[in-house]
């Protein structure tokens, strides 16, 4: 059987208006339906980031998965910025009528920038959708332009639900329609990275510095740990954001025994070798951040993929969760309460985050096969 999947992506992430997170997260869904023998065309309504005309393609990634791509006007301004969208929503909803029918399943990666086409597609090309939904944008103020209820009604021409938590099943699927729990990419990374061997507890913060995702807290943390830790912050963001998380490091280190670095923006291998490197990551995000309530911070899933015990805030979100278990929790976002949390990290736990995700990953390769199964009957 050959599924479609919509969603902003593209291979080369630099070149076109895709996030990482969203494109790491739709490969790893895309190999699990692999391994259930099913095939893949990803339609990516995605537009060049520079300022040019693109053209679109159609090109194969690997076996049994294609990509097609729409082409990109020039966008010099905010009209021009208009027109660009309109043109490639019209490409996209052409190709999507001469190329699906009502035996066709697709996977719908929930955004505002096409969601108008869920009703079109379920009552007039009648096809069964399966909607990948990350969180309610008119929840977490994405969006001045379409009105919460517009966007719940839109969830309800789907067939089928992708979830990132329990939770935000609860909130969306109010008819119980079939659905699925994937928390984010269960990949268990192969053991790469070397001990620093300084005889030291080494933790890790690595995400956005956005202030609600709790960067600067994890780094001001360091003032009341004592010289037996190093703690690392990796990542980016906006200068304003870098700047003050780079001052915080700075006033703290004056503070305490306890080494706290910037390590700056690691990618790809490089990235991995660190964190393993490390013994415990930081998931420090604000616990009054609306999106909290329903989605799932995905770097815990990535430091237990590299094998790290994991210091979370306590929220529903992550304690209700698969791996809700096998966190070390924090009541309050406090810098003295996350250092309290990692003091308490026992390093001889017996714990095995690689074999908690590798258990992850079978459990959704067989249940996405079983949605895909019963959707298309």
């Amino acid at each position: 059987m050959n599924l479609k999947y919509l969603s902003y992506y593209d291979t080369d992430i630099q070149k076109t208006n895709v996030v990482l997170a969203a494109v790491n997260k739709l490969n790893y869904i895309v190999d699990s339906v692999l391994k259930a023998n099913y095939s893949v065309d990803i339609i990516s309504p995605s537009v060049a980031t520079k300022n040019e005309k693109a053209s679109g393609r159609f090109e194969k990634i690997k076996d049994g998965v294609t990509l097609k791509t729409f082409d990109s006007l020039p966008s010099g301004n905010a009209f021009k910025r208009f027109i660009r969208r309109k043109h490639v929503y019209a490409q996209l909803k052409k190709y999507l009528k001469e190329n699906l029918s009502a035996e066709d399943t697709i996977i719908i990666y929930h955004s505002l920038g096409y969601y108008k086409l869920y009703k079109w597609l379920k009552e007039k090309l009648k096809v069964k959708i399966i909607l990948e939904v990350e969180e309610i944008y008119s929840d977490v103020g994405k969006t001045r332009f379409v009105t919460r209820d517009k966007e719940v009604q839109s969830f309800s021409y789907a067939d089928a639900y992708i979830f990132p938590t329990r939770l935000l099943d609860d909130v969306v699927n109010v008819n119980k329609k079939p659905s699925v729990i994937i928390h984010g990419t269960y990949c268990v990374e192969k053991e790469c990275g070397q001990p620093f061997g300084d005889g030291k507890t080494h933790v890790v913060y690595a995400g956005t510095f956005d202030p609600r995702k709790g960067g600067v807290q994890a780094a001001a943390a360091a003032e009341f740990l004592t010289g037996k830790y190093h703690v690392h912050i990796l990542g980016f963001g906006s200068e304003e954001d870098k700047q003050n998380l780079l001052k915080t490091i700075e006033d703290v280190s004056k503070k305490t025994e306890c080494t706290v670095t910037y390590d700056g923006l690691k990618s790809g291998e490089e990235y991995i070798r660190f964190i393993q490197s490390c013994d415990i990551g930081l998931s420090t995000q604000n616990p009054d951040a609306a999106f909290n309530a329903t989605s799932f911070p995905s770097k815990i899933l990535s430091y237990m993929a590299n094998g790290l015990r994991v210091v979370s805030i306590r929220i529903p979100a992550i304690e209700s969760s698969a791996i809700g278990d096998y966190m070390y929790y924090y009541d309050r976002q406090t810098p003295e309460a996350i250092a309290k949390a990692i003091m308490q990290v026992d390093l001889n736990d017996g714990y095995n985050g690689r074999e908690i995700i590798s258990k992850l990953d079978e459990k959704f390769t067989k249940e996405i096969a079983e949605l895909i199964n019963e959707v298309g009957k």
